[in-house]
């Protein structure tokens, strides 16, 4: 009987020391995008339960369908197996209810990036959500601190800034508002390193490191082409051979989506006023014409389904 209480006493104990650690089984995602949908197979891969919100039906079913096809993908290429797939697949589920979140331990939010949508979503994750959850905005350019004072947990608010491709790149950029706790920040980078990325603690800036760093450089390649110095083959291949990066400028605007590219440069250029934020004429262009990179088959180069430029 000693023995018996003994071990109840000792999972009580371990429990309590879970909670205290702030353990996280269970995730929620907001929005199935491009880097929802990758921020999910990334934790899933990590053997965590995710759950996928989306707003509506059509939304649900085609990220279903794209995330499926691209993992598809890597089994082709030998970079995942037929079993992994569908282990990482079992984890996930898929929901319009934002109430469905209410057991998670973690909520991150990966919509597109408007101020007025994300503050919206997390009036409604902490009205929804446990106490202690902890809740993640994926923003590359807004204020933590802003978006959080819509909240009753200032606290437990952090940004998690994912590049995409999020299961290739193994960093996160953690951004923590005025109010973070530290206790917040630890979680979180426990959090990151279970799914296998490195944090770079970052304060909360415009663009943080990534985004701010990047931009320059990806519009004044589109500037170099603008100007006819060369074509956009070449800038790519210059920069590749030249400075020993895996993507030219040019494809890497692409991947990432030049709608979601100008609305970095529009936030930057706007919040910073400097020129070099200022996005290139042919940018918009493109845009409009909703030639918006890999995710359209047209951005500055053309691409086949796989996601491989046609020459």
């Amino acid at each position: 009987m000693p023995e018996e209480k003994l071990k109840l006493e000792d999972l009580i104990s371990e429990k309590a020391k879970e909670v205290e650690q702030g353990r996280i089984d269970y995730v929620a995602i907001i929005g199935a995008g491009v880097m929802g949908q990758g921020i999910a197979q990334t934790v899933s891969a990590a053997g965590l339960d995710v759950l996928i919100v989306e707003k509506n039906e059509e939304t649900l079913e085609a990220a279903k369908a794209q995330l499926t096809e691209s993992m598809k993908r890597d089994i082709s290429r030998w970079s995942l197996t037929e079993s992994e797939m569908k282990a990482v697949l079992s984890r996930i589920t898929w929901t319009l209810d934002l109430n469905e979140m209410s057991d998670c331990d973690i909520i991150i939010e990966a919509v597109e990036e408007n101020f007025q949508l994300k503050r919206m979503l997390f009036k409604k994750m902490d009205e929804v959500a446990k106490p202690e959850t902890i809740c993640v905005s994926n923003t590359s350019t807004l204020s933590l601190t802003k978006i959080a004072e819509i909240t009753n947990r200032s606290d437990r608010i952090i940004g998690m800034h994912f590049l995409h491709p999020v299961p290739k790149i193994p960093l996160v950029e953690l951004i923590r508002g005025l109010e973070t706790s530290d206790k917040t920040v630890e979680i979180t980078k426990l959090f990151a390193a279970k799914i296998g990325k490195t944090a770079v603690e970052v304060y909360e800036y415009p663009g943080f490191v990534t985004t701010r760093a990047i931009v320059p450089l990806l519009n004044e390649a589109m500037h170099i082409l603008l100007e006819g110095v060369a074509k956009a083959k070449d800038i790519d291949t210059a920069m590749k051979l030249g400075y020993n990066f895996q993507t030219g400028p040019l494809e890497m605007a692409d991947t990432m989506g030049l709608d979601e590219v100008l609305a970095w440069m529009e936030q930057l250029w706007s919040t910073l006023g400097e020129p070099r934020y200022r996005p290139c004429p042919i940018l918009r262009k493109l845009v409009r014409e909703r030639k918006l990179g890999k995710k359209t088959g047209e951005g500055f180069f053309k691409y086949d389904a796989e996601g491989k430029i046609i020459n």
